[in-house]
């Protein structure tokens, strides 16, 4: 029950924050105008992406470089395996909230140049991140736990860090094959993650020109 207290701690900080704003102190109690839905629609915008950014930033740059120095290489495939089904689809929902309500704010007919690109942008992060999840990750699973199985065979998937696998596939064509699969779709998988961080950051560039300090 730990992550239910975990949310509905967040929870309870999020409608102190909502309570607390200065439209809420500042608006007709009798109404629930278009400026009280464009204040949730930009919060739902901004939670939304910042969890997508902040997420995506933590998993591809720092959590996974950490776990890939300090486990066992098999280890760490199995791990990954289970976390990236879930991050793909978190940052997914993320990105989709995103779009939806800055798609909402800003209706393609009637917005300017620099909005119709923010709204491509997370669209494109969104779509790259739904390519991970239905396509290059569940053939990254499968692939992975295959050549596992090759490895095992010749006694290796233990080591730490850098694998043996390209040394030994010199000498052994199953393997080899193995690896060359593998890495292929890795690598589309790892490719379509970066355009989807690359999206984001461009819409960071945007949100930063829109706050006033």
């Amino acid at each position: 029950m730990a992550w239910l207290t975990r949310f509905l701690t967040a929870v309870a900080f999020l409608a102190i924050g909502v309570v607390f704003s200065p439209d809420t102190f500042g608006s007709n109690s009798k109404t629930f105008n278009a400026t009280n839905v464009s204040m949730y629609l930009k919060l739902a915008h901004l939670l939304s992406y910042s969890t997508a950014w902040g997420v995506s930033l933590w998993v591809t740059f720092i959590g996974g470089v950490i776990t890939f120095k300090n486990l066992p290489r098999h280890q760490f495939g199995n791990l990954q395996s289970k976390m990236f089904p879930a991050f793909f689809s978190l940052v997914g929902v993320c990105c989709a909230t995103s779009v939806a309500a800055f798609g909402y704010l800003h209706p393609w007919k009637s917005s300017e140049t620099p909005e119709r690109y923010q709204l491509g942008f997370l669209i494109s992060a969104f779509a790259f991140n739904l390519a991970n999840l239905f396509v290059f990750t569940p053939m990254t699973i499968e692939l992975m736990k295959q050549r596992y199985k090759v490895e095992k065979e010749v006694n290796i998937g233990d080591e730490v860090g850098l694998s043996k696998s390209v040394e030994v596939a010199k000498v052994n064509p199953k393997l080899a094959a193995m690896n060359k699969k593998f890495g292929m779709i890795h690598g589309l998988s790892s490719l379509a993650n970066i355009l989807a961080f690359g999206s984001l950051a461009m819409h960071s560039w945007y949100l930063a020109g829109k706050i006033n300090l």
